[in-house]
This record gives C-alpha cells, sequence and structure tokens, in this order.
C-alpha cells in the first residue's frame, strides 16, 4: 500500500511538474528555454537541507506547527521528485533530528555542531548545489509570501531569480518579493562555496498562509516549483 501511494504522488507529482514547467514558459514569454538531459543531471548534486531539527524547531505556526517539521516535509517532496527525474540529491537530514556530535550538549553546543557538520557535507560533495528550505515568521501576522535568499552571488544569483520566479508564478501572483543576498549572519550560508539558496516558503505568523504551508497539496506545489527552477537552473549552465 506504502509503495503505490509513492507510486500515485510521483504520478501525480510528474503531471503537476509538466504543468509547472507551462507556468514557466509563461514566466519567461519569448525568452528562450533550453532543454534539461541527463548529463547536465549528473554532474551536479542537489544538496537538501530541511532547516533546523531535533530540539531546535525553529518557528512556530499560529497553529502551533513547528517549522522544522514543516521543513523536513517540503524537503521530502523535493527528494521524491528528484529521484523521478533523475536528479542526484542528497538529504541532509531525513527525520526530526540534530545533526550535531554525540559531545554536544547544551542547545547552544547542539545547533553549532549541527551547522557546522551541514557544512562539511556540502564542501565535501563534489558537484554541490545547496538548496536549503525553510519557513519565516515576523511579528506582524499581515506579512506573506515566499522569497529566496543566496549567497555566492556569481555562482547563485539566476538560480535565486529563477526560484523566486517561479515560486511567485505558481505560489502568489501578487507577491512582489525578489531574491536578495543572504545577510552574513547566516552561518551555513556563509561558509560554503558552491551555489546556495536558502528558500523561506512562506510566514508561520500569517494565520492564512501557515494553514497553506501545513497542507499538503500546497507543500507538493512548493516542492515542485524549486525542483523546476533547479532543473531550468541547470539548463542554463548553472552550477557545475
Amino acid at each position: 500500500m506504502k509503495c503505490k501511494r509513492r507510486k500515485n504522488f510521483l504520478l501525480a507529482a510528474g503531471l503537476a511538474l509538466l504543468l509547472v514547467l507551462a507556468i514557466q514558459a509563461v514566466v519567461w514569454g519569448e525568452r528562450e528555454v533550453p532543454v534539461f538531459g541527463p548529463d547536465s543531471l549528473r554532474q551536479a548534486v542537489l544538496i537538501i537541507d530541511a532547516g533546523h531539527g531535533g530540539e531546535d524547531g525553529g518557528a512556530v505556526s499560529v497553529t502551533g506547527t513547528r517549522e522544522s517539521d514543516l521543513n523536513l516535509s517540503v524537503a521530502k517532496r523535493v527528494d521524491a521528485l528528484a529521484g523521478f527525474y533523475g536528479v542526484q540529491a542528497v538529504l541532509l537530514r531525513d527525520s526530526d533530528r540534530s545533526l550535531h556530535n554525540e559531545e554536544a550538549q547544551t542547545l547552544h553546543e547542539k545547533k553549532e555542531s549541527d551547522l557546522k557538520n551541514r557544512v562539511q557535507t556540502v564542501e565535501e560533495t563534489e558537484g554541490a548545489m545547496l538548496l536549503s528550505i525553510h519557513q519565516n515568521s515576523y511579528p506582524d501576522s499581515r506579512y506573506r509570501g515566499a522569497q529566496v535568499f543566496y549567497s555566492n552571488e556569481a555562482l547563485s544569483s539566476q538560480w535565486a531569480e529563477l526560484t523566486q520566479n517561479l515560486l511567485r508564478a505558481a505560489l502568489d501572483q501578487e507577491n512582489h518579493r525578489l531574491a536578495k543576498v543572504i545577510p552574513d549572519t547566516i552561518y551555513l550560508m556563509n561558509h560554503i562555496t558552491c551555489p546556495a539558496l536558502l528558500v523561506e516558503c512562506g510566514f508561520l505568523s500569517n494565520p492564512e498562509e501557515a494553514l497553506l504551508l501545513e497542507s499538503d497539496g500546497y507543500q507538493t506545489k512548493i516542492a515542485l516549483s524549486l525542483l523546476a527552477a533547479f532543473l531550468q537552473a541547470r539548463a542554463e549552465g548553472v552550477g557545475p
């Protein structure tokens, strides 16, 4: 039964990705859209980072859902789709856990160790392209909308813009946020040398958007958009 559900998900996701790619064609209008192929996909490894985990739950939605759980759910969907489309992918965590070393005791030590281990895995992976998945939050509940941040500007800005545009087209065409360079206070993104994005999928502090972010269908739309943007970025020569 579990295998059947997975096949059904991948089939539905495959059809949905075709729709996302159709939206993508509309987004770029008459701009030439290159076709991705197996050779280009083999040269890159998509590192999928579900932010937070374990004791570090990150932000909490207005309904009490932890950011770390939503991050993992979206990350698993991206990973499943990546496999379906022949993309080499590494899921940094596949359960609700921290990636810290055993000797770390306090929450601060665990978070520091966790981030260093994530950096090490990314840096040791040849051909890595990092996609870090997060959820946003703000004291003012009116704010909403996905936003993409990036580091290593020369390597990542094109991928970031593709991702921001496709998220806007697929999720919320009224979202006027732009892809931006990540602040230098974000450890993971500022200690790696490969193309890297951090995607804030939406605002858990916005009641309406929080409900969307917690739904299976919306998470799948996010995952489809992220993978479609990755495929387009590879087709345009982003990455190794």
